[in-house]
């Protein structure tokens, strides 16, 4: 586990705005990115992720104008993904100022892509974005299913395996969005956490359910290195960040 707990606010963009949904839909308005960018920022968050969640679905590019201007804004690692899908879109996103790529669909479709992402760039500036649900028992061998295209298209391949083959091939970091919990304030999916921690030694990042500052703490107990959340930052109360924080250092877990 990381010396510190970080808290990662997460930005679902979809032409050009943030916004927030319950299990990847019902999409509503939550604001422009980059002011929101601004403000996590200067709150205390200690990195922040872009996801364009309609990039894979839409065969859409990246928004790379955006990322630059977010970058401009920020002094703490940005994380950008969606319609990531090799060498090319990591360079254009660097270059553009994110400090790391997340890469889903494509890795999927073509998991070699991990090994040639990392050989150019090295391990530290790939995130897998895990999206996995549950199916019915006997489904797959752990009972969660690798998801593609924000959520959208199961695809057969345990989650489990999946998450301990990406971190063979070399991706710094894991981050693992529970579907069913996405969105429904109703907290992390712990047995999911669990299961992908006992399965891989690389810095996990666990995101889906969030609700309230005292959801944080199952997480990173759960073996989360790190927690990632939107609707609690985005609709909760100005100093969410801060107590969030605060109730994870109230748990005995060091934090930023």
């Amino acid at each position: 586990m990381s010396l510190a707990i970080r808290v990662i606010p997460c930005l679902d963009v979809d032409a050009g705005r943030v916004v927030k949904g319950v299990n990847f839909a019902e999409l509503r308005d939550a604001g422009d990115p980059v002011e929101l960018a601004r403000r996590y920022d200067g709150a205390g968050a200690d990195e922040l992720t872009f996801l364009d969640v309609t990039a894979s679905s839409g065969n859409r590019e990246t928004t790379f104008d955006m990322v630059a201007r977010a970058a401009e804004e920020l002094f703490i690692p940005l994380t950008v993904g969606g319609g990531v899908r090799g060498v090319r879109d990591v360079d254009r996103l660097l270059r553009a100022g994110a400090d790391k790529a997340s890469i889903n669909s494509a890795a999927v479709l073509k998991p070699e892509v991990i090994d040639e992402i990392t050989r150019h760039f090295g391990s530290q500036v790939l995130v897998l974005s895990l999206d996995a649900r549950r199916v019915p028992d006997g489904s797959t061998p752990s009972g969660f299913e690798v998801t593609t295209h924000g959520g959208r298209r199961g695809t057969g391949m345990d989650a489990i395996a999946w998450a301990k083959e990406a971190a063979d091939r070399g991706v710094g970091e894991i981050l693992l969005n529970s579907i069913d919990a996405d969105g429904t304030k109703a907290g992390f999916d712990v047995p999911m956490i669990q299961a992908v921690r006992a399965a891989v030694s690389v810095p996990l990042i666990a995101s889906g359910g969030a609700g309230q500052p005292e959801d944080f703490p199952a997480a990173v107990l759960a073996g989360a290195d790190a927690v990632l959340a939107a609707s609690i930052f985005h609709f909760g109360p100005v100093d969410a960040i801060a107590q969030v924080k605060a109730a994870i250092r109230a748990a005995g877990f060091p934090v930023r």
